[in-house]
């Protein structure tokens, strides 16, 4: 059965995914242009033909190719604590991985 779009655990966070769409996820090895299959699939196709896993569902597999690594805007603070004469600022860029839905299927 191949599905319209499903939704798939990677980084510690869920991502609702389409087929033929672009999603920003937590860094994953590899370069541009390799394919990535990811079997945490949570649930799967839409309405009342969805399919909902148990935590996964069985036999699902999104086909993902890897379309940029890259690192996110920077996010500044500052530390701070009072009367000591401390304060130290800091930046941080998250690294993302970039990927283009190529399919969804299950058994």
């Amino acid at each position: 059965m191949n599905a319209t779009f499903a939704v798939i655990a990677t980084g510690g966070k869920q991502y609702l995914i389409k087929t033929d769409t672009l999603v920003k996820v937590e860094k994953l090895e590899g370069k541009a242009g390799d394919i990535v299959n990811i079997t945490d699939v949570l649930l799967i196709g839409e309405g009342e033909n969805a399919i909902i896993g148990k935590p996964y569902v069985q036999g699902a597999v999104v086909v993902m190719e890897i379309v940029n690594q890259g690192r996110a805007k920077k996010v500044t603070g500052v530390k701070f604590k009072a009367k000591k004469r401390v304060k130290v600022a800091f930046g941080h860029r998250q690294p993302f991985t970039e990927l283009k839905i190529k399919e969804i299927k299950s058994e």
